[in-house]
């Protein structure tokens, strides 16, 4: 594949950022509805292939379609923009303002959850033939990652509400690694290998997806998980939001941009 120098696609990552900020409205929201739509798919089919194999590595392995699907389509995840639109603030390009970055968030962070929320409804319905039998071996298996992710947690308190904020910023560390991962390509095939080895890895060690669990949660809720509402806010969604902000900034964005955009003068050895 044709592979780019970090200089060259770190320079790529602001400009993609500068995009997302000049978006309209309606784009921005289609996108990530898409995006979100997308990624609940893959969710529900690594679930599936999990259970008929019994293999959690194989789902694992198959989750990634979801990411690379969206990506290549140019639709908005809220993991992505948390990394790559600060960029665009930080390197004070022309009209970007914090509060335009926060803007961009909040109408990415609606469209995802309107995506996975949809797809939720549509699984439940098919699964269950119209709400009028149960929803089999899937909905048990995603009832009780519902409860583990919310109420397991929860007993343990303000440990247990650092443990997802962590696990959250591990996820977005390796998700926001496929999406620069992407950017040192300019083949599809390359972009995709790229992407893939960071997706399976977050996934398969059960780190916290905001958008994954947008989908996941709502759909334990509806098929009968044992939780409320406040739960799934309080001690998975919020704190998994925090930690894909902090993760994605922290150890993707901010390292690129200022050691191959901002670098600081090189080392005279003399």
């Amino acid at each position: 594949m044709s592979y780019l120098e970090p200089t060259e696609f770190v320079t790529k990552m602001v400009d993609a950022g500068e995009a997302k900020v000049y978006m309209s409205t309606k784009d921005t929201l289609i996108r990530a509805f898409m995006a979100g739509a997308t990624l609940a798919l893959a969710a529900i089919f690594a679930i599936t292939v999990i259970i008929k194999t019994g293999s959690p590595l194989l789902g694992a392995v198959f989750f990634p379609v979801g990411f690379i699907m969206l990506y290549l389509m140019k639709f908005d995840l809220l993991t992505g923009v948390f990394t790559l639109v600060p960029l665009a603030w930080l390197d004070k390009r022309a009209g970007v303002t914090g509060s335009q970055v926060l803007r961009n968030w909040g109408l990415v962070f609606l469209g995802n959850f309107a995506g996975a929320l949809a797809v939720a409804f549509m699984m439940s319905f098919i699964l269950t033939y119209g709400y009028s039998v149960d929803g089999g071996a899937i909905a048990e298996k995603v009832g009780k990652i519902g409860e583990s992710r919310t109420l397991g947690y929860k007993a343990h308190g303000v440990g247990g509400w650092f443990t997802i904020f962590i696990r959250a910023m591990l996820c977005n560390w390796m998700v926001s690694m496929g999406v620069v991962g992407a950017m040192i390509s300019t083949s599809a095939t390359g972009k995709m290998m790229a992407m893939w080895m960071p997706i399976m890895l977050f996934f398969f060690m059960g780190f916290e997806h905001s958008i994954v669990n947008m989908f996941l949660f709502p759909f334990s809720m509806i098929m009968g998980g044992n939780f409320t509402l406040l739960d799934y806010l309080v001690w998975n969604e919020i704190p998994t939001v925090l930690g894909n902000l902090i993760g994605g900034s922290l150890f993707v964005g901010l390292p690129l941009y200022y050691t191959h955009v901002k670098m600081s003068p090189d080392r005279n050895l003399k």
